[in-house]
């Protein structure tokens, strides 16, 4: 009988340690876990991503005198997009962006912009720093993830520079003759404008309408506005 309860003594002093070590480590690893909640995702309070989009340019100048080549007259962009999450389906935010924007000048009898002179090539261009701001209307539910969703945005910038490009090819001396100007005083250097982004995950169509002229008081009368509208794809990095 003594060496019965001697036995049940010792196999609850090698039992109890091991249990409550058991017990402090499952509420370490999993109860503790389960308590935290993070604000920052695609669907939480608080995201950003980088993103990469390409615009062409559509439509027509308002007058005569400033041909385009459509596809290589296009804004190229690289931005950072800020998310905060207002509710379930709103959400608000802004963008930082860095655009190029080329208006690639058809060589056709009659141009005007910016001098009737015929080319090899010739080009516009302005590349630009811009801050846009955004409403988001999210569509359908969804995860800890971007969805689908409607943007409607407002966006500004400034003109870090402006450039004309021409490259000429003479049938003797060099194969090529290529000339940039810049600082050009007849570009307007404070853009702005409207826009509406319509997307999926990381893909969207976007569209922007530049509310603001090409051309500052200085630009000769005859310069027609050039168009407005750019409306393309953009793919962000999340």
């Amino acid at each position: 009988m003594k060496q019965l309860c001697f036995s049940l003594v010792l196999a609850a002093a090698g039992l109890g340690p091991g249990s409550g070590y058991a017990q402090r480590v499952l509420l370490k690893s999993t109860v503790a876990k389960d308590t935290v909640y993070e604000q920052y995702g695609p669907n939480r309070a608080f995201y950003n991503h980088l993103y990469f989009s390409y615009l062409p340019v559509v439509g027509k100048a308002a007058g005569s005198g400033a041909p385009l080549r459509y596809g290589s007259s296009a804004e190229l962009a690289v931005g950072v997009r800020n998310k905060f999450r207002l509710s379930e389906p709103l959400s608000t935010g802004f963008d930082l962006r860095f655009v190029r924007r080329t208006y690639a000048l058809a060589q056709e009898a009659g141009k005007l912009l910016p001098t009737p002179a015929l080319h090899y090539r010739e080009s516009l261009a302005t590349s630009e720093a811009h801050i846009e701001a955004f409403v988001r209307l999210n569509v359908g539910a969804r995860g800890n993830a971007i969805g689908r969703y409607l943007d409607l945005t407002g966006w500004g910038g400034w003109a870090l520079s402006t450039s004309h490009r021409t490259e000429d090819r003479p049938g003797s001396g060099p194969k090529k003759v290529r000339t940039t100007e810049t600082g050009l005083p007849y570009l307007r250097r404070w853009p702005y404008g409207v826009g509406a982004r319509l997307g999926t995950g990381r893909y969207a169509a976007v569209a922007r309408y530049r509310l603001s002229d090409t051309f500052t008081a200085s630009a000769p009368a005859a310069y027609p506005e050039l168009p407005r509208l750019t409306v393309g794809v953009e793919i962000g990095w999340l």
